[in-house]
């Protein structure tokens, strides 16, 4: 079984201030008062425009962003790259809602596909819907297309376009691009839409990945469908499959509008069935590729342990594990010391433009249960073993 231990590899990329700043972020991210006062006054800081920007870059954007641009964030990829950690350039601007927006961010997206174009340290690319399209019109797309106006469908069209034109890119540079999940409300459109891209670009691999967020309670029966559908239509499935990111927000709504909760009923349903879809994944290696988006020690060492069993090689580049810039390096570095795949997402975007990215990591680290604290135990570990 492999071990996530070793302090010495998981921090080997970083420096003394490196530590000590990673440090103080956990050890504010312990404790949620703080960090609910901190979000607080760094949106009236900058709603003031007060010049607090600087101090953010230097703080926690540096912890948990490869840079404001992508050529800001080449030093982060060449750095992980030499310890065989991949980056996946995350683009993670939010909120926008004009077409001249959802044009810049389709461009922004397919500039990270021609970065990663021919660099084994960029192993995918990844986009969210919701950064290229109008979130009401996905919405009602959500039950049929054919619930759109003529006005909404020529909308919707051209979210289409944007997303194919983001997939044909990604198809003839050779770089799978990663569909991220979104709210249930929303996410039936987005798996139609998935599924649409994948029937054009997955006949010889998988370029295309659809996102599956198992804290959802219909989603192994969902994966497996899918996969279903995929080995009829001889295509190759990808995923990238998740616990998931809406928890709070999804039950809010089922109960405010009296539908059934869609998540898991409590974490040991979840997990179980996390790592039931990684065994009928590993499966179905012929027809699938698989990126396990995960900082759950135990579904690593799951999915680690299950290569072996299955015969799989640790290096097949159809199976990667990966997890968020910034957290869980004593994942991500004893598995790629080890000889495993794996990526890390690298967000990236002006400053004030990923606040929101970043308001939700602080979020993450306070509210899952143990993680940061395991962070704070391996990153005073690992400054212990250098003082010795």
């Amino acid at each position: 079984m492999i071990s996530f231990n070793n302090t010495e590899i998981a921090f080997k990329h970083k420096t003394n201030a490196d530590l000590r700043r990673a440090n103080f972020l956990f050890s504010v991210m312990a404790s949620p008062g703080l960090v609910k006062a901190g979000k607080g006054t760094t949106s009236f800081f900058l709603n003031m425009g007060l010049p607090i920007q600087g101090m953010i870059k230097a703080t926690i954007f540096k912890q948990f962003c490869g840079g404001e641009t992508i050529e800001e964030c080449t030093p982060t990829i060449n750095s992980m790259w030499k310890n065989h950690v991949g980056t996946i350039l995350d683009y993670s601007v939010e909120g926008k809602e004009s077409p001249e927006d959802f044009e810049a961010t389709t461009n922004e997206i397919i500039a990270t596909i021609t970065k990663a174009k021919n660099n084994e340290g960029i192993p995918f690319a990844v986009f969210k819907i919701t950064g290229i399209a109008e979130f009401a019109i996905l919405e009602k797309a959500n039950a049929s297309v054919s619930d759109l106006s003529e006005t909404e469908k020529t909308a919707y069209d051209l979210v289409v376009e944007r997303v194919n034109r983001i997939c044909k890119s990604a198809y003839d540079s050779q770089v799978p691009v990663f569909i991220d999940a979104e709210e249930t409300w929303i996410q039936d459109t987005i798996d139609r839409i998935c599924h649409q891209m994948m029937e054009v670009y997955n006949k010889e691999t998988a370029i295309v990945f659809n996102t599956v967020q198992m804290y959802r309670h219909d989603r192994l029966a969902f994966l497996r469908d899918s996969v279903a559908w995929a080995t009829t239509q001889q295509l190759h499935y990808g995923v990238k499959l998740v616990r998931g990111a809406y928890m709070e927000k999804e039950r809010n709504r089922a109960a405010e509008k009296g539908y059934v909760d869609p998540i898991q009923p409590n974490k040991a349903a979840c997990d179980n069935d996390y790592n039931d879809a990684l065994t009928f994944l590993a499966d179905h290696i012929d027809h699938i590729a698989l990126c396990a988006g995960t900082h759950n020690e135990d579904s690593s060492a799951f999915l680690a342990d299950l290569l072996d069993k299955k015969g799989i090689d640790k290096t097949d580049k159809r199976i990667y594990f990966a997890q968020l810039l910034g957290m869980s390096d004593h994942i991500s570095y004893n598995l790629a010391h080890a000889g495993y795949n794996v990526a890390k997402y690298v967000p990236y975007g002006p400053v004030k433009e990923v606040i929101p990215y970043l308001f939700r990591r602080a979020d993450e680290n306070t509210s899952v249960k143990g993680q940061t604290g395991r962070e704070l135990s391996l990153i005073r570990q690992e400054k212990q073993r250098r003082r010795l």
